[in-house]
């Protein structure tokens, strides 16, 4: 099933998750006790990530196959990384046969050892888009959006202008990465549709894990935080780890909550093959059914 037709149909707030490909075999177990636990939350969709480097795809694809056999609509996510016109047929014909209809088409991020340059013809994600609706074009298309500016975009306009041109080359929804403050979403969608798109925008949330986890992903993405939230993480940390956890609940319920209030779809969230957060955020907010 694809992905915006379910969007399309749905009449409430839904949920999703994220997962990444586990390292090993060792992890693969946990991993899909996980994906057991939050099952149960009945997500419209999951999504899988695909490496950096697109150095997972196998995993990536093995991990695809599996969800959809336990009966879940799935969505692989699809760089520009090294992609080259055969693999990705072949990579795009793979997950039709394995009834993956979805794919989110990103950029991605190069290697970290190695000096990059982005040449072939998939330089940027709207690259992959086009070359998906023309080689698969039963295939559901996601894309990202950035609430805050990706970190090598020089202004606002810019990076929101790129958004709507992957959404004009044929992609169905947008999916955004993670941010802090609600108001950047909504002016994200109030952009769109100002300037005449209005596909679904699903807001992506990752559930802040620990004050360590949180500054790593702060390091990555650009996002930016709400001075009093970190300083509050940062006097908790102190503390307890208890004390951390329950900022962090607390914090991604309300924000959630004000999501869903303020007319958002659905939630996306990032889970780090984490349930137990997850579940229980899912819960509070009423998102379980």
């Amino acid at each position: 099933m694809r992905i915006d037709e379910l969007l399309r149909a749905r009449k409430r707030p839904f949920v999703s998750f994220e997962f990444f490909p586990p390292a090993n075999d060792v992890a693969l177990k946990d991993f899909y006790v996980a994906v057991d636990r939050l099952q149960t939350c009945s997500p419209l969709f999951t999504s899988v990530t695909y490496g950096a480097g697109g150095g997972k795809q196998e995993k990536t694809l093995s991990v695809v196959r599996e969800l959809a056999s336990m009966g879940l609509c799935v969505m692989s996510h699809l760089t520009c990384v090294n992609a080259r016109v055969q693999g990705l047929a072949e990579y795009l014909d793979k997950l039709q046969e394995a009834g993956v209809h979805n794919v989110l088409a990103l950029r991605g991020d190069p290697p970290r050892d190695v000096v990059w340059t982005w040449d072939g013809p998939f330089r940027y994600a709207a690259d992959l888009v086009r070359y998906i609706r023309l080689q698969a074009p039963d295939m559901g298309i996601g894309v990202a959006g950035y609430p805050h500016p990706h970190p090598e975009s020089p202004s606002f306009a810019d990076d929101r202008t790129y958004t709507l041109r992957k959404l004009e080359f044929g992609a169905g929804f947008v999916v955004t990465q993670l941010f802090f403050d609600v108001r950047e979403y909504f002016e994200l969608v109030e952009w769109l549709r100002q300037h005449g798109c209005n596909c679904p925008v699903i807001p992506g949330v990752m559930p802040i894990q620990s004050l360590s986890s949180l500054k790593r992903v702060l390091s990555l993405c650009g996002a930016s935080i709400p001075g009093k939230l970190f300083l509050e993480l940062e006097e908790a940390d102190r503390r307890s780890n208890e004390d951390v956890a329950k900022i962090c609940l607390d914090f991604s319920v309300d924000l959630i909550s004000r999501l869903l209030i303020g007319g958002a779809p659905g939630i996306h969230l990032y889970t780090l093959n984490k349930a137990d957060l997850c579940s229980r955020i899912v819960r509070e907010c009423g998102l379980d059914k």
